[in-house]
């Protein structure tokens, strides 16, 4: 497990520049209020761990997402924060796992929202009212907004300290395409993965944190919870008793555990598995005792850099595909307008050919670069 530091901006850093560590600048808190955050990529262990703090008595804000079949023990996620999450996602078109280097710049600008941290602050003072002094927040969307979180949270005068759970990439990725839809393939979700936990790790760098292994804690939970309850004063997890522990152990099923491939079973291009692998080894570094280390940080930034540059390489080799369903789309756009025009009035037909660019889904237009996005108007015509 990692060593924890200070509240404070990591050296030579500028705060909030990318989004991924908006500044903070409340007062360090002295009262025994306390907030855990539960960070990671989905399918890692985060519901293990939120779940497990749960069973020892610390808070998670009711009601909760309920229980379904790739989580049969429960997520351990409050719903009002989903569903906020889901809400400040959708205004700015950046997926819950969203490869693109860039969606931390576009969630990071509202993570400055004054209005949002009143909103959240006000959510959180009222949790501490009914829940106690120690709160448990997870959600696989969390890390997009942790600057804000993190800033409500100091506002409510709680000390705040986040934990990381860290599972194989290839078993994330197995997990997701067994059970969730299969909308993106291997290559997308790997690259999710990358981006996630890079900058997860940028924006928890100099805040009270801990990296703990999805492994680890199916082995023996016991370790690394308790080593979390010493290092963040958590009073749930240190005045545990043995009734509490003993639900613990029938919480934790090892089973859980169901999906555990390997690269031969995830295909994807060498120099993506070669920046994942390196994520997957300085994170694992992270989570031995000692290993939280300015080497290990320098190594991270060097891979966030090195993602980066990969992603807008494909991006650029992309601009065909993209142009290309950009026309799909305003084809059967017109096609559709033009169905609509012959059952209706007599000479009706689709919409100037100006307005068909509008008519194509702004997801998929967003995936076109903005000089790429120039060259589409101009083959439809629609010059501004």
């Amino acid at each position: 497990m990692s060593s924890t530091t200070p509240e404070t901006s990591p050296p030579g850093t500028d705060p909030g520049q990318d989004g991924s560590t908006p500044r903070v600048d409340e007062p360090a808190p002295t009262g025994k209020r306390r907030v855990l955050f539960v960070v990671g990529s989905g399918r890692s262990g985060t519901s293990t761990m939120s779940g497990t703090l749960q069973t020892l008595g610390m808070h998670v804000p009711q009601p909760e997402v309920v229980a379904d079949e790739s989580n049969p023990r429960g997520f351990g996620e409050p719903r009002w924060v989903v569903d906020l999450h889901n809400e400040l996602l959708k205004r700015v078109n950046v997926q819950v796992s969203d490869a693109r280097p860039s969606a931390w710049f576009e969630t990071g600008k509202q993570s400055t929202n004054e209005a949002l941290r009143a909103q959240i602050h006000e959510w959180l003072e009222q949790q501490f009212e009914e829940g106690g002094d120690e709160l448990v927040v997870k959600d696989p969307r969390l890390a997009w907004y942790l600057g804000l979180w993190r800033s409500a949270a100091l506002r409510a005068g709680a000390t705040c300290s986040h934990v990381t759970m860290l599972r194989p990439v290839t078993e994330v990725v197995g997990s997701k395409q067994k059970y969730y839809a299969k909308r993106f393939g291997e290559v997308n979700r790997v690259a999710a993965w990358v981006n996630m936990m890079l900058h997860t790790e940028r924006s928890t760098r100099g805040s009270l944190r801990a990296f703990v292994r999805y492994a680890d804690m199916l082995d023996d939970w016991t370790v690394p919870v308790h080593d979390l309850g010493e290092r963040f004063d958590l009073h749930a997890v240190r005045a545990a008793t043995a009734k509490d522990i003993r639900k613990v152990h029938q919480f934790i099923d090892p089973t859980l555990r169901r999906v555990q491939l390997t690269w031969d079973d995830v295909p994807v291009p060498a120099r993506l598995r070669e920046i994942a692998d390196g994520t997957w080894n300085s994170l694992d570094a992270l989570a031995t005792p000692g290993g939280d280390t300015e080497a290990e940080h320098a190594r991270l930034d060097e891979l966030r850099q090195v993602f980066t540059e990969a992603y807008e390489e494909a991006e650029a080799m992309s601009q065909s595909t993209a142009i290309a369903a950009q026309r799909a789309g305003a084809a059967g756009e017109r096609e559709r307008l033009g169905a609509q025009g012959a059952a209706g009035a007599p000479g009706a037909g689709p919409a100037d050919g100006g307005r068909l660019a509008d008519k194509v889904p702004h997801s998929v237009r967003a995936m076109v670069p903005a000089g790429a996005r120039r060259r589409v108007r101009a083959a439809l015509n629609r010059q501004r």
